[in-house]
């Protein structure tokens, strides 16, 4: 699968001073279907690392199965166009799937990109667990070392990346994809594949703190989401709601408190 994650592309490359012919690594965006018991569901672009993790942690975080054991199998199909993710899950979720199925088509890991109305946006959401506060000092660690950890990013340049990190600051667990949106599905689906108690610790992304990103975190169960760039309004808002803790604008000098708490 590693010969498809990137392509060595032929470049010209400009200096002030001299004119280069060189090759860059770039990172493959390709369309990866999900199929439902047999009935087409999403076509959504990813990197093709870690495509198990990805089915899971999609299949939970838009509510598609109730539990990660309503999953009974998943293949992987590789074809000219692109990947098939075919999944076998329970009946009863599968109903309710076919209920509410969305016309989402080609875009890279759009958390609601393809609603059929408003209303769909407003399901309510559970609490997250009640943990003691994250230490600031474990959010400066980890950020300070994520970028070592980003294998794929440091040869591409341009890849997102989800980490779980313990309560110390150490990351543990994490995954890498073109989309923000992916790389936390798949983190996801790492986590619950291998049982991961999330609030055990808290979610580093290397993206803006968006409302798909802020739900997908409540949905895993982590207690404190902390995000390179900046929050929405919404995505605030609803953190309030379910008790997440949000650091944003987290960088190495600095970092920005906008809902719970930190130690």
């Amino acid at each position: 699968m590693s010969d498809f994650v990137m392509t060595h592309w032929p470049v010209t490359r400009f200096t002030e001073t001299e004119t280069e012919t060189t090759t860059l690594a770039i990172a493959e965006e390709t369309p990866v279907s999900f199929v439902f018991n047999s009935v087409p569901y999403a076509v959504m672009m990813a990197s093709l690392q870690d495509l198990e993790d990805y089915a899971y942690g999609f299949s939970i975080t838009e509510r598609l199965v109730s539990h990660p054991s309503s999953i009974k199998a998943v293949r992987t199909e590789i074809g000219e166009d692109g990947v098939t993710l075919f999944l076998d899950i329970a009946g009863e979720d599968f109903r309710r799937l076919l209920q509410s199925r969305r016309a989402m088509t080609g875009r890279t890991g759009c958390g609601v990109c393809g609603s059929e109305d408003l209303k769909s946006l407003h399901t309510a959401l559970p609490t997250v667990p009640a943990m003691p506060p994250i230490p600031l000092a474990a959010i400066r660690h980890a950020v300070n070392t994520l970028a070592g950890h980003q294998t794929l990013n440091a040869q591409v340049h341009m890849v997102h990346g989800a980490a779980w990190c313990a309560a110390d600051g150490n990351l543990r667990m994490i995954r890498e994809d073109v989309g923000r949106h992916n790389a936390l599905d798949k983190l996801i689906g790492a986590g619950l594949r291998q049982n991961v108690c999330f609030s055990e610790g808290f979610c580093l992304i290397t993206s803006r703190c968006s409302f798909e990103m802020v739900q997908k975190a409540i949905l895993a169960g982590f207690s404190t989401l902390v995000a390179i760039s900046a929050p929405t309004t919404r995505a605030l808002r609803l953190a309030e709601q379910a008790g997440l803790t949000i650091v944003a604008l987290a960088r190495r000098s600095s970092q920005s408190l906008f809902t719970g708490t930190v130690r």
